[in-house]
């Protein structure tokens, strides 16, 4: 293999790792699109589903503080998926079929009796504006985070460094990787030339976005995604009941 066939390799396998990053991260945000608007059910069809297997994972919050025993501690939001795709919560007052507060007791000894244990994670509601990266690649409600998405965010932050973008410059693109929240995503389509255009050349811009118009676009790229989300999320919902 001469230095012109070994180039064109590498490029073909720089290509193929490009097509995969975008295809983790696609997948990732379907499945935080649909976390993200869960359909409304009761404590009843909870349980129910429990019962049968059929939850995977189970994200809760509790009454905090008082004694356990006297005070149980009573759920005040519950949300669950039965598969990637499809999630559920209760939006009312959670309570059991004697209309008591359906406590973390009652919850965690529905899980243990279940066929198949599902995942249960208590969610604190961190304040997730201490930082400018982006919640959903590490963060998915009830159980262990998405490792494979987490990775491929990363990746493609650290390959987005160590290049130089076509479109804006490092800067421009590390507010939209942030801020922006998509802005990976967006770079894997168009950096350093459109994904559709294969191994081809590289177009060459009129101007580069500098890092303070960068900013100022992922603030409106991240209401844009905000919006695109809820509507994906939608959707789902409506495809897969």
């Amino acid at each position: 293999m001469d230095n012109g066939d070994l180039w064109h390799f590498l490029r073909w396998v720089g290509f193929g790792i490009r097509l995969a990053l975008l295809l983790l991260l696609l997948a990732g945000a379907l499945i935080t699109c649909a976390s993200l608007v869960p359909s409304e059910r009761t404590v009843a069809e909870f349980r129910a589903a429990v019962a049968a297997g059929e939850v995977d994972r189970v994200s809760y919050q509790a009454a905090g503080g008082g004694d356990p025993v006297a005070h149980p501690r009573e759920l005040i939001r519950l949300e669950w998926s039965e598969s990637p795709l499809i999630w559920h919560e209760v939006r009312r007052e959670i309570v059991d079929d004697a209309y008591r507060g359906y406590t973390v007791d009652q919850l965690m000894a529905d899980v243990n009796r279940a066929p198949v244990r599902a995942s249960v994670v208590y969610d604190s509601e961190p304040d997730s504006g201490r930082n400018p990266f982006p919640d959903w690649p590490f963060k998915l409600p009830g159980g262990s985070n998405l490792w494979w998405l987490a990775a491929a965010w990363v990746v493609t932050f650290v390959i987005m460094l160590g290049s130089v973008p076509r479109l804006g410059n490092r800067w421009a693109w590390f507010w939209m990787f942030t801020i922006g929240q998509v802005g990976a995503i967006l770079f894997l389509i168009l950096e350093p030339r459109p994904v559709w255009r294969g191994l081809g050349e590289v177009p060459v811009p009129e101007k580069r976005v500098m890092g303070g118009n960068g900013c100022l676009i992922s603030i409106g790229l991240s209401i844009v995604s905000m919006v695109l989300a809820g509507g994906v999320g939608q959707l789902v919902g409506v495809v897969l009941g």
